[in-house]
């Protein structure tokens, strides 16, 4: 995925960007796994595929409704602070859900207990608060307990 994102940066295909790409797809995880505290061990690849696939999905059909929440009524709009009781344990697990929320359009993690048992998500237009805890419990903390902690 490192030489995917590297031949995306520099927007060029040579043998001389896939080469440099693959070094640095080799190199770089090798230098920054002795900066990880615990080691990550995917349990899980394919609900790890389908995780990824609901995260793209989920983000191009958040850009739109965000996109005519915008260029609508602005009053229309319900802003709302959401406190999200965590199941997830692991330091990595959190962090890879907290991304999550926040690269989906129209929700941003915005703090973390110092117990790691809640977080507190913003969420553009709140009509059924629970609706939105349940989704991302359904739609992202479930996979990543999945595919990432022993149940």
């Amino acid at each position: 995925s490192l030489v995917i994102i590297w031949l995306l940066l520099v927007n060029q295909l040579s043998v001389g960007h896939l080469l440099l790409g693959i070094i640095l797809g080799i190199a770089v995880p090798l230098y920054t796994s002795r900066f990880w505290p615990d080691h990550v061990h995917v349990r899980n690849p394919m609900v790890l595929l389908r995780f990824v696939v609901v995260v793209l999905y989920d983000i191009l059909v958040a850009n739109i409704a965000v996109a005519k929440l915008i260029l609508g009524r602005q009053e229309k709009l319900e802003p709302a602070f959401l406190q999200m009781p965590l199941r997830l344990k692991t330091d990595v697990a959190i962090s890879i859900l907290a991304n999550t929320i926040s690269l989906t359009p129209g929700t941003v993690s915005a703090y973390l207990s110092a117990d790691r048992q809640c977080l507190v998500v913003h969420s553009l237009h709140t009509q059924d608060p629970d609706e939105i805890l349940e989704t991302i419990r359904q739609r992202y903390e479930a996979p990543l307990m999945e595919i990432l902690e022993t149940c």
